[in-house]
């Protein structure tokens, strides 16, 4: 078996989804997914060539090669894992369909059979959907709106009314009622409104509003539902530390990227503070990203996301190494149903599994864009790992076609 091409398909969704197809000389196309991020499609025409004749069963080999080729760009960080990673899982799904397995069995067997999910409730509403620079956008699947403007996500603070507790109430019990188990609200929001978006201090009438959304979180669902915070590495370790000890009461699930994840010392400083357990690793890349923050108990809970850490095998070390320090994985995932259920086979073949994210609520047609699954795909705030070849879906064209990103290629 040969790779004959390497196509690529982009979607817009909350985020954009970009799809990675692998084509065989034996009629086995691979699909995955790639995190966003700026040129990712030319990042992976570029890397065809060095796949084009090669085995694609040989994951681990071809893995390093790409690694290699652009280590003269850099390759122990940054987007290049983006494509890398989706590349990788399109493997991982041609390996599965040949041998007629499904990826969680080629990941060792699976743990469990259902997947649980956590929802990403944002700010209380609904995300807008936002580019590759974290820019909103009018999107096709929203109604026209004349006055749109256009914002940065990490933008400066503006004049208009943050969400309130009683928004975020309301998601809460929405999703409860959907059948979540598991919830995640984001601080920043309210948190940057009024602030200087740049010197990651916080004042004493921002954390006042966090601990009032959260409490009313709490109050409308704590006692059956787990609630985690993200407060997207935009603060300093002791203003993170007063918000942190204010929320303890709610006895939250974890508060992610409460300092940038990179800066190990920082991470230290809040964790060994506080009594909440802190996540992250979202914005980290490989094995090397990810062990010495391990190794030294600077989080309590591990987040890598799937589609640019490096792929499915970095993942499954990482989960290894995490659970030889009594550490559970919660995978950070905002993908399409393809990235998602990759990440379900991957959540299903480890024993150190949290909960998956769900960021992709407010998209009315994420439950069509694959098929083979039942739908809805997500039941009860749970994934059933799909027992079919490889990733046990496939896309479907025309709905991706359909709000497909102008100007990207879509599998030509």
């Amino acid at each position: 078996m040969k790779i004959r091409r390497l196509k690529s398909a982009v979607v817009e969704g909350n985020f954009d989804w970009t799809f990675v197809r692998i084509e065989t000389d034996d009629g086995i196309c691979g699909l995955g997914e790639c995190f966003f991020a700026p040129g990712l499609t030319s990042i992976l025409r570029s890397l065809e060539p060095l796949l084009i004749g090669e085995d694609p069963r040989d994951i681990h080999r071809l893995f390093r090669k790409l690694q290699l080729a652009v280590s003269g760009a850099g390759s122990i960080a940054g987007i290049i894992y983006n494509a890398i990673s989706g590349i990788e899982a399109a493997l991982w799904d041609v390996l599965g369909q040949s041998l007629e397995v499904p990826i969680y069995r080629l990941l060792g067997g699976k743990f469990r059979d259902r997947v649980r999910v956590y929802a990403d409730c944002h700010g209380g509403e609904a995300l807008e959907s936002l580019d590759e620079v974290l820019r909103s956008r009018p999107v096709s699947w929203e109604p026209k709106d004349p006055n749109y403007t256009v914002r940065d996500y990490f933008g400066e603070a503006s004049d208009e009314a943050p969400s309130s507790p009683n928004d975020y109430r309301r998601r809460a019990l929405k999703k409860r009622a959907a059948g979540f188990t598991a919830l995640k609200f984001d601080l920043d929001v309210p948190g940057t409104h009024g602030v200087d978006v740049y010197n990651r201090v916080l004042s004493n009438r921002a954390i006042d509003y966090m601990v009032a959304s959260i409490g009313a979180v709490y109050q409308a669902v704590g006692a059956d539902i787990d609630i985690a915070v993200d407060c997207h590495w935009r603060y300093n370790a002791s203003d993170v530390v007063k918000v942190a000890r204010e929320l303890e009461p709610f006895r939250l699930l974890w508060l992610e990227d409460p300092v940038p994840p990179n800066n190990t010392a920082a991470l230290k400083e809040v964790s060994s503070k506080v009594r909440v357990p802190i996540a992250t690793g979202e914005n980290l890349f490989l094995f090397d990203g990810f062990q010495d923050i391990i190794a030294s108990h600077a989080l309590s809970i591990v987040t890598p996301d799937l589609q640019k850490v490096g792929g499915l095998a970095v993942a499954q070390t990482i989960a290894q190494f995490a659970d030889a320090h009594t550490m559970p994985v919660a995978p950070h995932n905002i993908c399409s149903p393809v990235g998602t259920l990759a990440a379900a086979h991957f959540c299903a073949a480890i024993p150190n599994f949290l909960a998956l994210e769900f960021h992709a609520s407010d998209v009315p047609f994420w439950n069509n864009l694959v098929e083979g699954l039942p739908k809805p795909i997500i039941q009860n705030g749970y994934i059933r790992v799909p027992d079919k070849p490889g990733l046990g879906i496939t896309l479907n064209e025309d709905v991706a076609r359909k709000y497909a990103r102008k100007g990207e290629p879509f599998f030509a």
